[in-house]
Parts: structure tokens; sequence; C-alpha cells
């Protein structure tokens, strides 16, 4: 249960990103410096709290190990997620992007089979976890009527621009961020993890914020302070509290899932602030019915993760 109100705080926090991520567009800012100057910021904050830590060291050590997965998994973790992410929003209203962004929850329970766990010598491979699969399509039907009735007037051109590319972030995310875990094996604390994927992602945001440069110029003063609120929200709240809840789950995949999950409260924040800030309508009648069918997905993946908790401590005492 614990992981589950970690889950859903750093879901609150996440939601920034797509809130501040369409006023910086709305604003003209270019969607290139929105997305690489989120991780050029948050460089010095994870540097300072590993090295107060006193992590440093080991992380270089295991960033050696295996320089290439390093490299490839944080392209896919933070590189493949949040470029995608800063251009859909250049492209379609905020509820779009975190409303199709849900498509991770799914998305982490596909994975699983991806991975495998040494338990007394021998390799196992997991297995979909078919209760979260359920209960995270419980969520998606009720994400699905909040996008249908806010989708009039919404262009098949900007659907496939808007759309596109969250689809692409909702797989590699959590992709990235299993792999890495499993790369890690617990040897790193989230902390050093995170800055272990920043450093390892530079190349490319450097790469980015060029071209960035090249076609837009340099960044106003209102995106860079735009920029560092959702480096600080999003980047350095959101993602530590995110990957403390799914590296206290890793060992068991229906918690993982459940954790993922989580995240579908970004919906209902994200358009709480559209609301607030942009003058959005209120949900009506379907939307009301989508959220209150995302609440219920919540509140069943909570149930199912204590279950399994339970289940487990039941096997362990026996």
């Amino acid at each position: 249960m614990k992981e589950i109100a970690i889950g859903i705080l750093a879901s609150v926090f996440f939601a920034v990103t797509f809130i501040l991520n369409r006023s910086m567009e709305l604003s003209g800012g270019s969607w290139m410096w929105s997305a690489s100057l989120r991780f050029f910021f948050m460089v010095p904050f994870f540097a300072i709290i590993v090295a107060m830590r006193g992590r440093l060291r080991p992380l270089f050590t295991e960033m050696k190990r295996n320089p290439i997965a390093w490299v490839v998994w944080s392209f896919f973790g933070f590189v493949l997620f949040y470029a995608p992410i800063t251009y859909a929003a250049a492209s379609g209203p905020g509820w779009v992007v975190g409303g199709t962004w849900q498509l991770t929850i799914v998305a982490g329970v596909l994975l699983t089979p991806l991975f495998t766990e040494k338990i007394n010598g021998q390799v196992i491979r997991h297995k979909i976890p078919l209760g979260a699969l359920a209960i995270s399509c419980v969520i998606l039907i009720g994400v699905a009527l909040l996008q249908f009735e806010k989708s009039d007037g919404l262009t098949t051109s900007a659907f496939m621009t808007g759309v596109l590319p969250v689809l692409i972030a909702a797989c590699a995310y959590p992709l990235g961020n299993r792999k890495m875990m499993e790369l890690c094996g617990g040897r790193l604390d989230t902390f050093s993890r995170i800055l272990g994927m920043i450093i390892a992602s530079l190349p490319f945001w450097i790469l980015i914020s060029a071209f960035g440069w090249a076609t837009d110029g340099a960044p106003s003063s209102s995106q860079l302070v735009q920029t560092f609120i959702v480096s600080v929200s999003s980047g350095v709240i959101a993602t530590t509290l995110f990957f403390i809840a799914t590296d206290r789950s890793r060992h068991n995949p229906g918690q993982l899932a459940s954790v993922e999950a989580t995240q579908s409260a970004q919906v209902l924040v994200t358009l709480i602030g559209e609301v607030l800030l942009f003058s959005a309508a209120f949900p009506g009648p379907i939307a009301s019915g989508g959220i209150v069918l995302i609440i219920i997905g919540m509140i069943l993946h909570s149930w199912y993760t204590k279950k399994l908790k339970e289940r487990g401590t039941r096997e362990h005492v026996a």
C-alpha cells in the first residue's frame, strides 16, 4: 500500500510536465529546449544528493561495468520517453497527451515476459500478471471515455502528431526503467540510478539542444523558469518518488504493475490544471464516468497489491 501511495504522489508532480509543457508551447517555446533543459537542470540536484550520500564512486564503478547498456536503456528510459512527450505538447492539448500516456499502464504489464529473475540458482522468466492487466484495462476504459467527450474538433493530423509520439514514450519509459533496475540489480540506490541515467543520456540532450538553438535560437526567460519548475517538480521529486516505488516492487510483477498504474492520476490532475490555467471546459457526463472508472481502477490496484503482499507473507511463513 505504501508503494501505491508513493506512486500516486509521484503522478501529481508528473502532471506538472503536461500542463507547463503545453503552456510553453502556447507561448512559442521550442519543444527541444523544453526537453533538454529539464535534464540539464536535474544534473546538479542529483549530483549534490549522490555526492552527499557518498555514492558517486560506486555509481561510476557500476557505469564502467557496462557502459553500452547504460547508454541504451537510459536512451529508452529518458530520451525516447521525454522528447516525444514534449514534441506532442506542441501538437495537442495536455489532456490528449496525458490521456494517451496512460497506455504505459498496459505497456508495462505486457513487457513483463521480457524480464527474468534468478531464484535458487534458476533463471525464472516473469509471467504477465493477468489480474493487474485486467484492472489496468478498467483504467484505460476510463481514460478512453475521458478523451471521447473532449475529442470534438481534433483533426487527424493533430491526432497523429499528438498521439503517436506519446505511444512511443509510453512503451519506452517502463522498458528503460525496468531494464535499468535489472541491470543495477539493487546495487545502486534510487538517486544514484537516476543520476547515472541522466549522465548516460546527456549526449543526446546536448544534440537536441543544439538543434533547438539552430532552429529557434536561445530559450526565453519564461521558458527557462517554467522548465526549471518542471525539472524540480517532475524531474527531481516525481521521478525520485516513482523510482523508489518501482524499486520497492521490482521483485513482484503484479505489485510493480499496480505501482505503474498509479500514473493514471496524472489525467485527473492535468484536467484540473487546464481548467484552472487555460479555462478549459469542465468534464461532462461521459468524461465524468471515465474519471469514476479511473478512480475505481486505482482502488482495485491498491486492493490487488495488498492481496499479493498478504499471499506472499503467508507463503513465507508456511
